[in-house]
């Protein structure tokens, strides 16, 4: 592994909130979007289309690496290991029904960050303990429209991931806002995901200080404890 890639995962470290979205608008409003977003707190932005054509990814892959840039976050892309070198990502996403990660990590070397979701404890468990995972996000914790046809899970699997010291940081996501944030916090997630929290908030950057506060509020428990 280069000084790239230990650099990559020092800020994945450090990380707390994260983004989805997709290409929303045009090149303008998305980067206004994205800088706010990252203004409030924001760690991690991906970039999400389901089913786009390889050339409009590329295109609005710029507008998220720029905005990664300018304020020292990460950018991943979802499920598409091969696009990752054409929109200088840091790194992929990986559902359970996506490429493996041994699969993209043979494809992207080791500087490359790899992201997988897992939704129940044994998935959970495979993916901390997997030599290619870089992170883990666990849900969805609420049902929401952004995963149609994924159940929630409640609070069980986030406490089954906080009940003992995984090898990298994980992520509770699902329907994750302002009003929801606080349970999940109190059954150990230190680290969440978000979507429509944001994509649809009125204002983006305010919205995103107050789940970044939350957050950090379930880190000043823990040192408290300590």
């Amino acid at each position: 592994m280069s000084r790239l890639g230990e650099q990559r995962r020092a800020r994945l470290r450090e990380a707390r909130l994260y983004l989805v979205c997709d290409a929303r608008g045009d090149e303008h409003e998305l980067g206004a979007f994205l800088d706010a977003a990252l203004r409030g707190g924001v760690d991690v932005i991906q970039l999400r289309e389901k089913g786009g054509e390889s050339e409009a990814i590329v295109r609005a892959a710029r507008t998220f690496r720029a905005a990664a840039d300018a304020h020292g976050a990460l950018f991943v892309l979802n499920d598409r290991p091969d696009l990752v070198a054409a929109t200088r990502a840091d790194g992929v996403h990986l559902g359970q029904d996506d490429a493996l990660p041994a699969e993209a990590r043979a494809l992207l070397g080791t500087d490359a960050l790899i992201g997988r979701s897992t939704h129940t404890p044994t998935q959970l468990d495979a993916a901390a303990t997997d030599a290619d995972v870089d992170y883990l996000a666990a849900g969805p914790v609420h049902a929401t429209p952004t995963k149609p046809g994924r159940p929630a899970v409640g609070l069980d699997l986030i406490r089954h991931a906080a009940s003992r010291p995984r090898r990298v940081p994980w992520f509770a996501i699902g329907g994750l806002a302002p009003d929801t944030l606080g349970p999940v916090v109190a059954a150990g997630a230190r680290r969440a995901v978000v979507v429509r929290a944001l994509t649809e908030a009125a204002d983006p950057e305010a919205t995103a200080r107050t789940l970044r506060a939350a957050l950090a509020a379930g880190q000043e428990a823990d040192a408290d404890a300590a």
